[in-house]
């Protein structure tokens, strides 16, 4: 079983040191890659210098060197560059190599916050199956100023959603998705219900049915509501397959073997409620997560079937490994009938968007293209980088289809990731403005504060976003 919220928080925290205890700490001084290397030798002893000089130390982002002390070490060397897209998260590079200990950072952080969530962030490891080593072995004094519990709880929620990811599919399937969700509802006193299997069809919720009835574990639809109902309406919608092998349009061995991350979107929006419910934000917020193993029986649904959605639109399947844009098709109209204020859905959706912009820049759509620029600033500025990418709408009409309202995919091999969010915009109608992220959920090389494994991409750079917009209740 996967730690709670809580015990994530508890281990977070102890990543910390705080501003006035006298536990003593090590030095890590910053050293600019811009700047010319004599700059550092006026924050540094002159005998620290001549070692800095003496083993050939070049300031390079992510380089870093151990200075000598009197009785052990005497403090750490970090290179960075301002220029760099990962800058804002290079602090996170530390904790993995640095020897166990105490730190502080003796220069200025250009963002002391930031640079504390990021040792935070690079602090993390998945060791759910291993019994050897353990977090927080290395501990940072807060800069001055800094919210520790602000810190811990943006960390402890990109935790929680690292470890969703990582977990593999025989251990989280849609009922264990279904608990982790509950424990977060439960943990900020939100509600939560959750309708599963055939009541489904009951409910008129047929193409989350459809998508995962050929598996023994049964499809749901969760659904979580927090704050005040008078408040503006914000809806996070994350795609929950927990495992896809593409149905009876099977995928080979190697497209599979990383589909236990095909619930990314379902573990960012939880990451993201978490931020938002412990932050207290002046919004009514809604969690809507269909969630589904895409599998292969005798009653799977099959390519050229035709679904009733939700909202009323038939839909004409043209490959069963495009299920995620159906599962959220019928949680988007749920969402859509109370008209939010803004409405986020988060996916694994689309292999294009990775071929278009790789793994660490998720595309985003959005009705709003104001709303799209300020969120890949923020996202620029956080180190959680998106790019815009547009609801481009001469390409509608290739959705069309010849014996449904709609057909699930074009079947050229062009523009896939902008069809996808097309086919998603179709069900939303009402809502005063939709965004929706194309994320890959998983770091394959790692990176300053993302080890390598799942990452909810967009999290924190919608969080900031909504927490300015809507500033604690």
């Amino acid at each position: 079983m996967l730690p709670a919220l809580n015990e994530l928080a508890t281990q977070v925290a102890a990543l910390f040191i705080d501003e006035n205890a006298g536990e003593p700490t090590c030095p890590i001084w910053f050293a600019d890659s811009l700047k010319e290397p004599e700059a550092l030798a006026q924050e540094l002893a002159p005998r620290d210098h001549a070692w800095l000089k003496a083993i050939d130390f070049k300031p390079a982002p992510g380089n870093w060197a151990l200075l000598p002390g009197e009785d052990g070490l005497g403090g750490v060397v970090f290179g960075r560059d301002g220029h760099d897209w990962a800058s804002p998260l290079q602090a996170g590079s530390l904790p993995p190599v640095l020897p166990k200990g105490g730190y502080h950072f003796a220069g200025a952080a250009e963002n002391p916050e930031l640079a504390a969530i990021a040792w935070a962030l690079g602090a993390y490891a998945f060791q759910h199956y291993q019994s050897n080593g353990a977090r927080g072995e290395r501990r940072l004094r807060l800069p001055p100023g800094v919210s520790k519990p602000d810190i811990v709880s943006i960390a402890a929620a990109i935790w929680l959603g690292r470890d969703l990811i990582n977990t593999p599919a025989n251990d989280l399937g849609p009922a264990e998705l279904e608990d982790a969700a509950r424990g977060v509802a439960s943990h900020f006193g939100a509600k939560c219900d959750v309708i599963t299997g055939d009541d489904l069809l009951a409910e008129n919720f047929p193409l989350i049915h459809a998508v995962g009835r050929a598996s023994s574990r049964e499809p749901r639809l969760i659904d979580i509501r927090w704050g005040d109902e008078a408040a503006p309406k914000v809806t996070l919608i994350g795609k929950g397959i927990c495992f896809d092998t593409g149905g009876l349009n099977i995928k080979p061995g190697g497209s599979m073997a990383l589909m236990k991350k095909d619930m990314g979107g379902a573990a960012t929006a939880l990451s993201l409620a978490a931020m938002i419910m412990s932050a207290g934000l002046g919004l009514r917020l809604r969690v809507l997560i269909p969630t589904a193993e895409n599998s292969i029986s005798g009653n799977a649904f099959r390519p050229g079937d035709v679904l009733k959605s939700r909202a009323g639109l038939t839909v004409e399947v043209g490959d069963t490994d495009a299920e995620g844009r159906l599962v959220l098709a019928d949680a988007l109209a749920l969402a859509d009938a109370e008209q939010p204020e803004s409405l986020f859905s988060f996916a694994t959706l689309t292999g294009s968007a990775r071929v278009a912009l790789g793994p660490e820049l998720p595309p985003v759509y959005s009705t709003d293209a104001a709303l799209a620029a300020a969120l890949t600033e923020t996202g620029r500025r956080l180190g959680d980088p998106m790019w815009p990418m547009p609801f481009w709408q001469p390409y509608d009409m290739l959705l069309d289809s010849r014996i449904a309202n709609v057909s699930s995919i074009y079947p050229e091999p062009f523009a896939g990731s902008v069809m996808a969010a097309l086919f998603l915009k179709r069900f939303v109608k009402a809502a005063t403005r939709y965004t929706h992220f194309d994320i890959y959920g998983w770091v394959p090389k790692p990176q300053p504060g993302k080890p390598h494994g799942g990452e909810p991409q967009a999290a924190r750079a919608v969080f900031d976003h909504l927490k300015r917009t809507f500033p604690r209740a």
